[in-house]
C-alpha cells in the first residue's frame, strides 16, 4: 500500500514511521504529481496557516479536493482536520475550532474512548482544535468534555489529536483497513 503523507509542514515524518511500521510505504506529497498512485492520504498536523500557504503555493488546493472526492481514504490529524473543515478544503462538513483547549501550555494527554475500538485510546492534544459544528452525514467517534475530537464521513476520518505520537498505532490501522476493503470493493 502506497500512502501519501502531505509534507508540506507539519509532523509528516512521523507519520511515516508509523505507516512503515505498519508495512505500508509512506510517499511524501509536496506537489500534485505526488498523489498520483496512492492508495490513501494523511494530511498530518502542523500549523494551519502555513498548511494552507503551502498548499496554495504549490497548487494543491484542487488536485487535493479531486483526491479526496476519488474516494480514497483520507486522515487528517489535528491541522488537518481544519484543513479538510468547511473554511480550508471544503472536504468534511465540519467547522473546526483552532487551538479549542487553550495555547501550547494547555496541552495534554487523555484516554479517549474511540467508537469501533476495544479499549481506550490514549490520545496527544498540541494545541488541538476539536469539531464546533457538524452536518448530519458526520459521525462523531469520540469526544472530550461534550466536543468532538474524532470524526468520521464517508472516505474521511479526522481527529483533533496526534496519533503518531504514541505506539498505539489503531489510528493508522483504520486508515489502512479502509484501503483494503476499497481494494476488496474494486475487485467485486
Amino acid at each position: 500500500m502506497r500512502i501519501g503523507v502531505l509534507a508540506i509542514q507539519g509532523g509528516f515524518e512521523a507519520h511515516a514511521r508509523v505507516l512503515e511500521r505498519l508495512g505500508a510505504e509512506p510517499v511524501e506529497v509536496r506537489t500534485p504529481a505526488g498523489l498520483a498512485g496512492l492508495d490513501g492520504l494523511i494530511i498530518p498536523g502542523g500549523e494551519s496557516t502555513t498548511m494552507t500557504l503551502g498548499i496554495e503555493r504549490e497548487g494543491l488546493a484542487d488536485p487535493l479536493r479531486e483526491y479526496v472526492r476519488s474516494g480514497a481514504p483520507v486522515l487528517g490529524t489535528c491541522a488537518g482536520l481544519i484543513m479538510l473543515d468547511r473554511d480550508h478544503l471544503g472536504l468534511l462538513d465540519v467547522a473546526a475550532e483552532r487551538n479549542a483547549f487553550g495555547r501550547q501550555v494547555h496541552s495534554f494527554e487523555a484516554d479517549l474512548t474511540v467508537a469501533g475500538f476495544d479499549g481506550p485510546l490514549r490520545a496527544v492534544f498540541i494545541r488541538a482544535p476539536w469539531v464546533g459544528e457538524h452536518g448530519a452525514d458526520v459521525e462523531v467517534l469520540s469526544e472530550v468534555d461534550g466536543h468532538p475530537v474524532a470524526v468520521r464521513q464517508g472516505n474521511i476520518t479526522a481527529v483533533a489529536f496526534h496519533p503518531e505520537l504514541t505506539d498505539d498505532t489503531r489510528v493508522h490501522e483504520l486508515l489502512l483497513d479502509q484501503v483494503r476493503s476499497g481494494r476488496v470493493e474494486e475487485r467485486v
